[in-house]
């Protein structure tokens, strides 16, 4: 009864806008707890996987497979850059290690500005969305990279480094690496990521409904004032 009668008197309270209109304070909450809810997503995603590959062969019958988290990699790696030495290619754990060094800090700084846009009432709290927006296609776009350079790396003077030809594994789904296949999956931590990025667009959508009248009501508010002057 009394949470039921606390949100009833939210629902009641309302906003003065400039010009004197009045719009319900439940308007200015919402955007407000749908970015806050974005952000709790996006720090949420540091401490699970974005994406896996699992390597399958006659001689490994489980599979051998690694985890990419934003800031560590896990799995076989062992077993993985054992193979990977009679190639001449590095170890797993050196691709895209300065990203993964700093990494963390920079999903906390993408949720700071979250944070920021729920106190602007204007056009910056987009601007301010931006990077958020962007980050799934930055993160593909660095991991597509890292898996290209790892591929194109094999020492021909190695082992085995002429059997195999450069290659680049295939972002998500089936592929073949020599006498491996693979199967690329993105996992819960990517798509937090894009959930997040849904609830940006919702909140960023509820928060111009919110302040889209208040800055018209400046504007008015402003040529008065010019008209009286």
């Amino acid at each position: 009864m009394a949470k039921g009668s606390v949100f009833s008197q939210i629902q009641c309270l309302v906003v003065v806008l400039p010009d004197g209109s009045e719009r319900k304070l439940v308007d200015y909450l919402l955007p407000s707890a749908i970015l806050m809810l974005a952000t709790l997503l996006l720090m949420t995603s540091i401490f699970l996987p974005y994406w896996s590959m699992t390597m399958t062969a006659p001689q490994y019958p489980k599979g051998l497979s690694v985890d990419v988290y934003v800031n560590h990699l896990a799995g076989d790696m062992r077993e993985i850059d054992e193979l990977n030495h009679y190639l001449g290619m590095p170890p797993l754990d050196e691709g895209g290690r300065l990203e993964r060094s700093f990494s963390v800090y920079a999903v906390i700084a993408l949720g700071l500005l979250l944070i920021a846009g729920v106190f602007i009432g204007n056009q910056w709290a987009g601007v301010l969305a931006i990077p958020v927006l962007l980050y799934p296609l930055v993160f593909l776009a660095d991991l597509w990279l890292i898996l290209y350079r790892y591929g194109h790396s094999i020492d021909p003077e190695s082992a085995l480094g002429s059997a195999i030809p450069p290659f680049t594994p295939p972002l998500l789904g089936v592929g073949t690496v020599g006498q491996f296949g693979t199967i690329a999956r993105f996992e819960i931590g990517f798509y937090l990521v894009l959930a997040a990025v849904i609830v940006v667009l919702v909140g960023l959508w509820f928060h111009r409904e919110a302040y889209k009248p208040v800055v018209e009501a400046q504007k008015k508010l402003g040529e008065h004032a010019e008209m009286a002057g």
